[in-house]
């Protein structure tokens, strides 16, 4: 089972959210927040696979409680989900560690897809957020060129892979390696390009 803890301000989007979440078989949430604050203190007891995060909120903004769950537990996954798709969100967003942004217009299904992905260690990304990013990456790599030296071959596979947004499981599956090779690449891709999360390294590999 997939836990997850559902962060919002609106009690209606939260209960739209449990009811879409607890229809599916593998995802139970183990818990909801209101705020920032109390995603924090809720994600520390929980210890939840998944935090689906608003991001404007009282007492604490989700970008601050993103940043502050994923330094006191690293692995857990942050999947904001979001009625603001500019710039001054996403990048703010990303930079704090999450994994993924969604915004609340996409459909139930896409949602419940992003959870599983998230899960899953891939990037889940609404179709034009993504789409921005690609653009923006594109333009920053045709201004100025980066190049990662001292990457290996099969890094430079597995670079190219996680910009695509593939999970490690699907990684493995495509270079028919092992899921602990994946990760042992991916620990090494980070280090090599200075990229502090899987995020910031798929956009590395589109130049941004």
């Amino acid at each position: 089972m997939i836990r997850v803890l559902l962060v919002d301000d609106q009690h209606l989007i939260r209960a739209g959210l449990r009811m879409l979440c607890d229809a599916q078989p593998d995802i139970e949430v183990v818990g909801e927040a209101d705020n920032g604050r109390e995603a924090i203190a809720l994600a520390a007891r929980l210890v939840p696979d998944v935090v689906v995060m608003d991001l404007r909120m009282p007492a604490v903004d989700g970008i601050t409680a993103t940043s502050r769950i994923l330094a006191e537990r690293p692995a857990t996954r942050v999947l904001v989900l979001t009625t603001f798709g500019d710039d001054d969100h996403l990048y703010p967003a990303l930079t704090a560690g999450a994994c993924g942004f969604l915004l609340k217009d996409a459909p139930p299904a896409d949602l419940v897809d992003g959870v599983r992905r998230a899960a899953a260690g891939a990037s889940p990304f609404s179709e034009q957020v993504l789409q921005r990013l690609v653009q923006r990456a594109v333009h920053a790599r045709a201004e100025t060129p980066r190049t990662a030296p001292g990457l290996t071959a099969r890094e430079q596979d597995v670079l190219r892979l996680v910009a695509e947004g593939l999970s490690n499981t699907e990684i493995a599956d495509r270079l028919h390696i092992g899921v602990t090779t994946v990760k042992t690449h991916i620990t090494s891709l980070m280090t090599k390009t200075n990229s502090p999360n899987r995020v910031r390294l798929a956009l590395f590999a589109h130049g941004a």
